[in-house]
Parts: C-alpha cells; sequence; structure tokens
C-alpha cells in the first residue's frame, strides 16, 4: 500500500470517528476511571503501613498526667519524660501484637540500657494489672489512660505504638506496630545511644 493510500485511509478513519455520536464514546470512562484507580491502588500497596509519619516528631510530648495502673506506684505524666532519654511503649491487655513484643521489652529492661515507660491504652484496670502480673513488669513507670485521650493527643492509630523521647522531652521516632528484635536493633538502640551522646 502507497504512502497515499495510508494517508487517505488514516483521514477517512479520522472523519469517520469525529462522525459518531458523542455517547457512543463514552465507554472510555470507565476504562479511564478504573485506570485512574488501578494507579492509586498500586502506589498504595508499595507503602510500608508501619511507617506513617508522625505529625510530633520533633515536638514536645503533649502535657498529660496519668495515674499509674492498678498495682502500681509510678503513674506517667510528660514532666517524668525529660532529662533523659527514653522510650514510650502505649500497650493493653486486649492487643495481640503488644503479648508478641513483650519479651523484648522484658529483655531490654533487664539489660538497663534505656527506661522504658508503658502508656496503657483503653483498657480495663483488672486486666492491665493481670496482664503484666502474669508476662511480667517491664516498665519503670506506668500510665492508665483509661478513655484513650492521652492516646489521641499523642497520635496513637493503634497498639501497640513506640515513642522514642529525647532529653529534652521531644518524640524523635514511632514505631507503628509491635516492635521486632530486627527493627529495636537497627533502629530503636542504635537511634537511643545517639541521643544519649548528645
Amino acid at each position: 500500500m502507497s504512502d497515499t493510500n495510508l494517508t487517505h485511509e488514516a483521514a477517512s478513519n479520522a472523519a469517520n470517528a469525529q462522525a459518531l455520536p458523542p455517547g457512543s464514546r463514552s465507554y472510555l470512562w470507565p476504562l479511564a476511571i478504573f485506570a485512574v484507580i488501578a494507579v492509586f491502588l498500586g502506589v498504595g500497596l508499595t507503602l510500608n503501613p508501619r511507617e506513617i509519619p508522625s505529625p510530633l516528631i520533633g515536638k514536645p510530648v503533649p502535657e498529660f498526667r496519668l495515674e499509674p495502673v492498678k498495682g502500681r506506684t509510678l503513674g506517667l505524666a510528660s514532666s517524668d519524660l525529660r532529662g533523659e532519654v527514653s522510650v514510650v511503649n502505649v500497650f493493653a491487655s486486649w492487643c495481640v501484637e503488644c503479648r508478641a513484643e513483650h519479651p523484648l521489652w522484658m529483655q531490654l529492661r533487664a539489660e538497663g540500657n534505656v527506661p522504658l515507660h508503658g502508656l496503657n491504652y483503653k483498657d480495663r484496670p483488672d486486666d492491665a494489672a493481670r496482664w503484666l502480673g502474669e508476662l511480667g513488669d517491664p516498665y519503670t513507670r506506668t500510665g492508665a489512660d483509661l478513655d484513650g485521650r492521652v492516646g489521641i493527643d499523642w497520635g496513637v492509630y493503634g497498639v501497640p505504638e513506640t515513642f522514642i523521647v529525647d532529653k529534652r522531652g521531644m518524640i524523635r521516632h514511632k514505631v507503628i506496630g509491635a516492635v521486632t528484635r530486627k527493627s529495636l536493633d537497627e533502629k530503636v538502640l542504635p537511634l537511643v545511644r545517639k541521643l544519649q551522646a548528645e
């Protein structure tokens, strides 16, 4: 087929497409919408939900004061989180992942490298006391956030969550979900040591 015939055929096809009624091309809209949704879903699947940025990183811990968990003598307040680097773990007795990470917190307590404080989130007093009694209490201080208001101020999405707080009482890092041995060794403890050296 010659170039002239190809040009004539392309022009004819374009003319035929323009001659179609406007409604006959409406089948392209659902396809375009599907393509856009597929792109957004594809991008979303590549994100790590444990790396949701916290708006509190680099800001002071919220002002709060919590009574101790039942059976404990030391509650938790914002003033307790100044003067030394500390780790704050948000936990609850009803939280399955909290149970999974608990042995790591017991080991951290035994090593004595950094104070670990507990923020008990929306838990029944008896359940929290029983949980710590059965599994062991790794926390230096443990505040009972019965209604979850302090957790909201901290930007807690769910439990467990863990925060690293520097000597000035500034939140420097947040871990969403259970802390693993790998995340403890590769992220949490190196940052603690760095902040302690500052």
